[in-house]
């Protein structure tokens, strides 16, 4: 018959053996696979210890039945540098660690199984090494609370609702993990952080990192690009050098991008965490194809190809995008508090109370900067709501759009 005898370590055995045997040659057996001697093994069935000189078949073991193996050897002092602590820790990491280190095969399996546990193992750090086996340890402790919770709603009342309702978001949970593991292994790069399309350029001599994006529909300019390019454009636009307005346009101005000058006409925005935009209606105009299998930009059908920048070459200033949207957002932002100065706002003669103010928000006006800000690309409701942030400053609240 088939018995199964487990260890105190976990380690579980498969005997083939005879009814009549007797437990001592069932220890002899276990002797040879475990290497405990047969003096300091003690056999349980059913929890009640088995005496050398009786019989498997006269204490009831039958087929397929389970016997527990327990050591009583008294454990040697290289025994106790090898125990951990209750955290997880070795309790003489000094000799685990060299104990590992001169066991190839087992280096050789940590490689396979945990290659930071052995990459620690190899090194000099024993705080480190320390700090993981605790880590290990926590890991451990949770997937077994996890499989204790899992065993326990297996035998839950199938009627209970609050048990159905724990069934139900542990399916969903693994369902999500798997998702998670799956898309790790076939999937990695999507994880990954996504560098926005860079190329360089120069606008009359200045050179600059353009930002391509076809999805907006003009080319901007930002506004602090612009003043550093005034020597240079100043002949090119029809508007005063001072900027006051969203929206003012450079009719034409040459860039390069290659070796071959275009002509380009942009608008001029208050973007913080963009300075040059190559927008849609310059991509059409200059037949320009966004290549991604070779990362190139080519212009004008292919005559010029310019490679997209890699992130180590794109001022951080530019991928910091939450940070510069902040400062978008806090830059004239008014005032609105009751504690707010009105004595710009009241009526000549100072006085203020029981005068309407009329709602910047409303009438043509305010139309007029939606459909402006529209026209570059931006949704009505984000507009009417930047707008009414920034007090119908449409500078600043095209800066905001831009930056967020």
């Amino acid at each position: 018959m088939k018995i199964t005898v487990m260890t105190a370590g976990e380690q579980i055995l498969n005997l083939d053996v005879d009814p009549h045997e007797t437990v001592e040659n069932v220890k002899a057996l276990l002797e040879v696979e475990t290497r405990v001697l047969l003096q300091q093994q003690q056999l349980l069935y059913n929890g009640r210890e088995m005496r050398n000189s009786e019989k498997l078949s006269a204490l009831g073991v039958k087929d397929e039945d389970l016997l527990m193996m327990v050591s009583n050897a008294a454990p040697s002092a290289s025994a106790n540098a090898l125990s951990f602590n209750p955290d997880g820790s070795a309790v003489n990491p000094g000799a685990f660690q060299q104990h590992i280190k001169n066991d190839s095969n087992l280096i050789a399996q940590l490689f396979q199984s945990d290659p930071d546990l052995a990459q620690v193992i190899l090194g000099n750090d024993l705080n480190r090494l320390q700090e993981l086996l605790r880590q290990r340890h926590r890991q451990k402790s949770e997937l077994r609370r996890q499989q204790d919770e899992e065993l326990a709603l297996l035998y839950a009342d199938p009627f209970d609702v609050e048990a159905q309702k724990k069934i139900e978001a542990a399916i969903r949970q693994k369902g999500i993990d798997e998702n998670w593991a799956a898309a790790l292994e076939h999937n990695p790069e999507a994880f990954a952080r996504v560098v926005m399309l860079y190329v360089d350029m120069e606008v009359n001599g200045v050179p600059l990192k353009a930002f391509v994006d076809s999805g907006a529909q003009s080319t901007i300019i930002s506004k602090s690009c612009a003043e550093r390019c005034g020597s240079t454009l100043q002949g090119y636009c029809s508007w005063s050098w001072s900027i006051r307005d969203i929206g003012s346009r450079i009719h034409v101005a040459p860039i390069k991008i290659g070796n071959i000058f275009y002509p380009c006409s942009f608008l001029v925005l208050d973007a913080p965490n963009m300075e040059f935009l190559f927008g849609l209606d310059m991509l059409r105009k200059h037949q320009c194809i966004i290549d991604l299998k070779d990362s190139v930009l080519r212009v004008g059908g292919g005559e010029v190809s310019v490679p997209f920048l890699q992130e180590k070459d794109i001022p951080s200033r530019f991928l910091d995008e939450e940070r510069f949207a902040k400062e978008a957002s806090s830059s004239g932002a008014p005032v609105t508090s009751g504690t707010a100065d009105t004595s710009k706002n009241s009526p000549s003669g100072g006085q203020s109370s029981g005068s309407a103010r009329s709602n910047p928000t409303e009438g043509p006006d305010f139309e007029a900067k939606v459909a402006k800000l529209v026209e570059l690309g931006f949704g009505r409701d984000a507009v009417i709501q930047a707008l009414k942030f920034f007090d119908c400053n449409e500078e600043q609240a095209a800066g905001y759009l831009f930056g967020g």
